[in-house]
């Protein structure tokens, strides 16, 4: 069965990595492949999907050149997340912002150290990401939001919660627990992927998606691959990444809306 991609379609979270000397090292680098910026163009145009968002890999700690060089070299058909330190210049943000970056990563999971956002080179960071009009991407599980979501939103910077939010399974029963996600969605400034359910502690997702919707996300969802499924290479594939968004959202209005309209706007596509 052929999908109906709207022109315009985004995927808003991908990776490109190189295991080899001639990019950034980090811990696990080396475990990564190599999955450069053209094979993930291609992946897109055989899925009809017309952009995407890099998100820098973890592993890459703040050396974001592999990210960079990835943008500069996509046409205008991606824009990037990248990891920074909290103590960087507004001059050097925003370069990368003119370079394609629209947002910082903040990865919370599998850290030995917790990111205190409360610090004052976190606020200011977020000050200058309010400025550009940049958003904070989090990677973080449902049940460590509470301790995170009040500094952000003293902020008001615009926050981005990769897969699902991370949603905290409860009972054993598959359920999983969205009421932190949905109380910063009531905030108005947060967005979520819908991305990634082979990361999801066995949460079933369906109803994870109708409470978003019941909530008034229909405007801030937005789907994504996680291509190259880091970990996960051999078991899931691109075709499958579109077949869970069309089951996911059934009704082909709100699905366009989470392809092209949300992360038009939320990622300062032209």
């Amino acid at each position: 069965m052929t999908k109906n991609i709207p022109a315009g379609a985004v995927d808003c979270h991908a990776h490109v990595t190189q295991a080899d000397a001639s990019g950034p090292q980090g811990p696990n680098a080396a475990h990564s492949g190599n999955h450069s910026v053209e094979a993930y163009l291609d992946v897109l145009d055989g899925g009809g999907i017309s952009r995407g968002v890099l998100t820098a890999p973890s592993f890459y700690g703040t050396d974001n050149s592999l990210l960079l060089s990835a943008l500069a070299r996509s046409g205008g058909r991606l824009r990037g997340t990248a990891t920074v330190a909290p103590s960087i210049d507004a001059a050097a943000l925003g370069q990368m912002h003119d370079l394609g970056v629209d947002g910082i990563r903040l990865n919370y999971i599998g850290r030995k150290e917790f990111i205190d956002l409360s610090t004052p080179d976190y606020q200011r960071l977020f000050s200058l990401l309010c400025d550009l009009d940049m958003h904070v991407e989090l990677w973080i599980y449902s049940e460590t939001l509470p301790q995170v979501a009040p500094h952000l939103q003293k902020s008001r910077v615009k926050v981005v919660l990769d897969h699902f939010g991370g949603p905290q399974p409860k009972d054993g029963t598959g359920a999983g627990d969205v009421s932190p996600i949905l109380e910063l969605l009531a905030q108005g400034r947060t967005w979520v992927k819908l991305s990634a359910p082979f990361r999801q502690r066995g949460v079933h997702l369906q109803p994870c998606v109708d409470a978003f919707l019941d909530a008034g996300g229909e405007e801030r969802l937005v789907w994504a691959s996680d291509w190259p499924f880091v970990r996960f290479e051999d078991s899931v594939t691109y075709a499958q990444c579109i077949d869970w968004l069309f089951e996911w959202i059934p009704d082909e209005r709100i699905r366009n809306r989470i392809l092209v309209e949300n992360p038009k706007s939320l990622f300062g596509f032209s």
